[in-house]
């Protein structure tokens, strides 16, 4: 699945919507603090008009999205059930880091784990965290990515001690 990354749409409200009400609804940590209808009216009256948001879309469907507010905060990171695990969610933080080189951070819950190892994968370092902080009441952690940080699980040292890429690295 490779799917065309584009900026959000009015319209693209619903499906935002809906992705996260599925995460909601299949995680069993998560408790709902909003109803399915006012996380729909969030996003399009808040999320979409006001941040900058990147849609991932396959086959005329969204399948992942990304919220960044203005100060490189990353509000949002959902990907669809079916598209988790494809690079989905690789290819929207690439558009992220592209629009904003000078950094990224974000908030994630300590209980998700796959999320946290996603992050850090992508160069993210958790550098806080709290013991729930947060409307959810859940213990969170703040990461951060920054393309100074040089991180093991993007580049790869030489014998010679020179950076490498691990994409490019031999």
């Amino acid at each position: 699945m490779s799917p065309r990354i584009r900026p959000a749409r009015a319209e693209d409200a619903a499906e935002c919507a809906d992705i996260l009400n599925a995460w909601i609804d299949a995680t069993e940590w998560m408790p709902r603090c909003h109803t399915r209808q006012s996380v729909l009216e969030h996003y399009r009256d808040q999320i979409i008009p006001k941040r900058t948001v990147w849609i991932a879309e396959a086959e005329s469907s969204v399948i992942g999205f990304l919220a960044l507010g203005q100060s490189g905060l990353v509000t949002d990171v959902y990907i669809a059930h079916r598209a988790r695990r494809r690079g989905v969610g690789h290819q929207l933080l690439i558009t992220a880091k592209e629009a904003r080189p000078s950094g990224l951070s974000l908030w994630a819950f300590q209980q998700n784990r796959p999320a946290r190892a996603f992050y850090a994968r992508e160069g993210f370092i958790e550098t806080d965290q709290t013991d729930g902080d947060n409307e959810e009441g859940l213990p969170d952690v703040y990461l951060e990515w920054s393309p100074k940080v040089i991180t093991a699980a993007t580049h790869h040292i030489n014998s010679r001690g020179r950076i490498l890429d691990k994409h490019t690295a031999r």
